[in-house]
């Protein structure tokens, strides 16, 4: 296994913040694009983290995508908007949609945002979040590149599309849930890649449609679903929501951040309730604070030691970060180090 270095949150993000101002984004999209990243990789989601930086980065400068691009959005909007993202970077259109959404949902009771011509935004959660802290119920769904193979075939024709929720739970951290399609995140496999591991059986079969553990030959071959035919039409599913309904690309057009060319055309759907609409904020949280604890008071199967709700592993992996640092696997740090020397950016690890 390679080893781990630590890295402070902010020096971290203020490393990536600068790298991207270098590639030429405007500050306030390089920090929206740095407090993506790190903060996937605080939340343990080191397959969204910082080792996408220059994955990003490439785009940008390819022209792929178009930093300079800022999404155009509705100061009143009506319960249901469309977003133009104009090949812009996915963070920042999945951002402001959000955005949009809240004040929409704060005005109507729900607020939804159709979203086209966008780009991999990252962790999903970190948008559904922004609705949970302003007292709504959050979603994001978004398409992606080819992943998986439909149900019975071999040939990779869908994206994992994942998707999140996420709402306020009074005292405790929010809910939120964020799920690809597939058994595993496609990022996982890069991230057992760089840290030298095989990944378990039941995540990826090669291009002949046989099993593998070698994460190498995952990339390469399929994805498969979750469990199975139902992963399968939950993607598909996902794709008419993101895809269809936006006028965006769809299924094996959609281009990912993986490729330095190419324009994405990736599409998302982002939707915020008013919890207030619908009943008091307190009775609602109060409420969710119970079935947190109705959850972990269940009795425990043997060998398990606590049970956790949808969000809360996040939560403490967040809390160890910001004590210890963010670790990182030799090779992303090489990376980085590399890539911003190019830019005269100076690595702080």
């Amino acid at each position: 296994m390679a080893s781990l270095t630590r890295v402070p949150e902010n020096a971290l993000r203020a490393f990536t913040a600068e790298c991207y101002r270098a590639l030429g984004l405007p500050a306030t999209s390089a920090d929206c694009l740095a407090r993506t990243l790190v903060q996937a990789d605080m939340w343990g989601h080191a397959s969204h983290g910082v080792m996408r930086l220059f994955w990003y980065g490439r785009r940008l400068e390819s022209g792929a995508m178009d930093g300079n691009v800022l999404p155009e959005i509705e100061e009143s909007p009506g319960a249901l908007g469309v977003i133009d993202g104009r090949d812009g970077v996915g963070q920042v259109v999945a951002e402001a949609a959000m955005m949009q959404a809240i004040r929409a949902a704060k005005a109507h009771g729900i607020g939804a945002v159709s979203v086209r011509n966008s780009g991999h935004f990252g962790t999903a959660m970190y948008f559904t979040r922004m609705a949970a802290a302003s007292g709504c119920i959050g979603f994001i769904s978004t398409n992606a590149s080819p992943a998986m193979a439909p149900w019975g075939g071999r040939e990779k024709r869908i994206g994992n599309n994942p998707f999140s929720w996420a709402a306020p739970a009074g005292r405790y951290p929010p809910m939120m849930v964020d799920m690809a399609n597939t058994a595993v995140a496609r990022g996982k496999l890069y991230v057992a890649r760089s840290r030298g591991e095989p990944i378990p059986e039941g995540w990826a079969i090669d291009d002949r449609g046989r099993a593998t553990v070698d994460p190498e030959v995952g990339i390469s071959g399929t994805i498969l679903p979750m469990a199975g035919h139902k992963g399968y039409a939950l993607t598909f599913a996902m794709d008419v929501l993101s895809g269809v309904l936006s006028g965006g690309s769809f299924a094996p057009s959609v281009v990912g951040p993986y490729m330095p060319e190419g324009r994405s055309g990736a599409g998302h759907f982002v939707m915020a309730i008013d919890i207030e609409a619908c009943r008091p904020l307190a009775a609602f949280e109060a409420d969710m604070e119970r079935l947190v604890e109705t959850m972990r008071d269940t009795p425990k199967a043997p060998g398990v030691d606590r049970i956790f709700y949808p969000g809360e592993m996040e939560a403490l992996s967040e809390e160890k970060t910001r004590r210890e640092g963010i670790p990182l696997p030799e090779d992303v740090l090489h990376e980085l180090r590399n890539e911003a020397r190019r830019l005269s950016v100076e690595a702080p690890f």
